[in-house]
């Protein structure tokens, strides 16, 4: 069975090339979104099996979004994607419910190790 994934970054180029790097993995993706309420929206609507979530981002950033999707789901498997020098916030995301985290610019092989890991966590 395939593994829908959601991206959720306001970098359009941040999303194609994510989105990339796991297709030739064999993932499916199931959506995108933009900003922190379409990554709500949309997951309430796909239920994708993991989320890779951008920690800065217009209107409602990741951290809010990854709160209010632990809040609607609380099995809610959370990949964020961060900055150098983001680290307090990447602290903040994982405390609110989010897996994992890899940093920009990342190698393919860090983003697929840190999307096994994460789908292997426990529901």
């Amino acid at each position: 069975m395939a593994v829908n994934i959601l991206i959720v970054d306001d970098a359009i180029f941040m999303r194609k090339m994510i989105g990339d790097i796991l297709r030739k993995e064999g993932y499916e993706i199931c959506g995108e979104a933009e900003n922190g309420i379409e990554a709500i929206s949309k997951y309430k609507e796909l239920h994708p099996d993991l989320v890779t979530m951008d920690i800065i981002m217009p209107d409602m950033s990741g951290i809010d979004a990854v709160q209010e999707i632990v809040n609607f789901d609380s099995n809610a498997r959370i990949l964020m994607v961060s900055a150098m020098g983001q680290q307090s916030l990447v602290v903040e995301a994982i405390q609110k419910g989010a897996k994992d985290y890899v940093i920009k610019p990342f190698q393919p092989s860090r983003v697929l190790e840190a999307v096994e890991r994460v789908l292997k966590t426990k529901q």
